[in-house]
């Protein structure tokens, strides 16, 4: 007998129902991430900001913004690459195909008003008061820090602008922006952004943001922050500080609290003084200690103790985060495309919404499930989802529920929860202090199973006053 066997191939064929914006408009979408960014929001800033155009075009001023936007979201494309992207899923729709010249008047067209508006719209605290990890307290924790490592292409307009940083062996390649934020630490989301030379100073462009800040926030600020002058400028926003203390400052002891913090002076302001040591043991045996001099407002040591506010510092490096998902996963460290300041201006303002937008969409996922810490949510994954959206043009409109394709692909690899660990703080470039890896720290990320910390008390010699003349100089002093 002969048998005989067939294999049967199963053919399925998948319809799928695409809804964008008619006509010459299609292409201007962010796929789901439309949610943060709907029509009405983009043709709300162009209208405020008089890019609307005034005869439809084959590209409208709306197209160009999503545009912009998405030039963000595909970094190593140019600029016909990434309108094949917003077009990927629109074929026999009769949409024009502009070459990168019309592409760029496009750019130059839309301005950078509109995409700096649309950050302000965006921009702000982006989770509920009852989030886990967000607030201390009744205080939302925010936090000051300045970013450098945002490089520019090495143009003659640009070197006018921003110069050029010094390096050990002279200057460096690529001219850099100055990025200062101002980031809820819960949330890694952008309350405000000023950006410009590095020359001017991290301190100088931070006094730019305190018209943001609000009662009801905690301010985690690093040595860099501590001048008298912008301490000052911080509580009469009003709000609250934890900031850490340059070694060299000298500070009157004005009284001495039971926890061994005491009261002291910086310029007008009455502070407290947290001086103490923080000793880490990691898994492997590691031990190396610290010693940490905090200076805050919340002066009533029974309501917040020295231990409690020492281990809140430590959410400042949340803002690290934050700049490690702008600058490496959003923006692949990649040098940005334009060669002039208006350019630069605009595409930066430009990737801070792009950024700020995907914080928002995170955070509305993790807040439909009760109880879960926005740390918990990958950003990597949400701009991967975004990126299959925006080529497949899905979810453009939104649909039922809070949560789309983006917020299910975050709850679904939600990381584990946060635990302490500790590495050597060592950065390639020859500008950075931290080129140098410290012998004390595991070179490699380890786990903390213990930390101690030990309060100081003031030392003998501390105890009296400051004399006027010692006052004067302590609200003189800078960073």
């Amino acid at each position: 007998m002969r048998v005989q066997s067939a294999i049967c191939a199963a053919v399925t064929t998948v319809t799928r129902t695409i809804t964008v914006a008619a006509g010459v408009f299609g292409p201007g979408h962010l796929g789901e991430l439309t949610w943060q960014v709907p029509f009405e929001l983009a043709d709300a800033v162009l209208e405020e900001t008089r890019t609307q155009e005034r005869r439809l075009r084959d590209l409208p001023s709306r197209v160009g913004l999503c545009f912009v936007l998405a030039l963000g979201l595909f970094p190593g494309l140019g600029y016909g690459g990434v309108w094949q992207k917003l077009t990927a899923a629109l074929g026999g729709q009769a949409l024009p195909c502009p070459s990168p010249k019309a592409l760029r008047d496009l750019r130059r067209r839309i301005g950078t008003a509109p995409a700096k508006a649309l950050f302000e719209v965006l921009a702000g605290p982006a989770a509920q008061p009852h989030t886990p990890g967000v607030r201390f307290g009744r205080f939302r924790t925010v936090a000051f820090d300045g970013c450098t490592s945002v490089k520019v292409p090495d143009t003659p307009r640009n070197r006018s602008w921003l110069g050029k940083m010094k390096a050990a062996l002279g200057v460096t390649g690529y001219p850099a922006v100055e990025l200062m934020t101002l980031v809820e630490t819960g949330t890694r989301a952008l309350i405000g952004a000023v950006f410009g030379p590095p020359a001017t100073g991290e301190t100088a462009y931070a006094r730019q943001l305190v018209h943001l800040l609000t009662r009801d926030m905690l301010v985690l600020t690093d040595r860099g922050f501590d001048a008298a002058g912008f301490l000052e400028a911080v509580a009469g926003a009003p709000a609250q500080f934890l900031a850490r203390l340059t070694s060299t400052r000298r500070l009157p002891v004005l009284a001495r609290l039971d926890d061994g913090t005491f009261v002291s002076r910086i310029g007008a302001l009455t502070v407290r003084i947290i001086q103490a040591e923080v000793t880490v043991t990691c898994a492997d045996g590691t031990r190396y200690a610290g010693r940490y001099r905090l200076a805050t407002t919340l002066c009533d040591h029974r309501r917040y103790s020295a231990a409690a506010l020492i281990r809140l510092y430590h959410e400042r490096w949340e803002h690290e985060v934050a700049y490690l998902a702008l600058r490496h996963t959003l923006l692949e460290g990649r040098v940005l495309r334009s060669g002039d300041p208006a350019g630069l201006e605009q595409e930066i303002w430009a990737l801070l919404a792009l950024y700020q937008a995907l914080r928002r969409e995170m955070v509305t996922a993790v807040e439909s499930v009760p109880g879960t810490d926005p740390d918990r949510a990958s950003f990597t994954i949400a701009l991967q989802t975004t990126i299959d959206t925006v080529t497949a043009a899905d979810g453009v409109i939104p649909g039922g529920g809070l949560t789309g394709r983006i917020g299910r692909a975050v709850l679904d690899t939600l990381l584990p929860p946060r635990r302490p660990r500790v590495s050597t703080r060592k950065v390639k470039s020859p500008l950075s202090r931290w080129n140098k890896a410290d012998p004390h720290r595991p070179k490699r990320s380890t786990p903390v199973t213990a930390m101690d910390i030990t309060v100081h008390r003031p030392q003998e010699q501390e105890h009296q006053p400051a004399t006027r003349r010692q006052q004067s100089l302590n609200t003189a002093r800078g960073p």
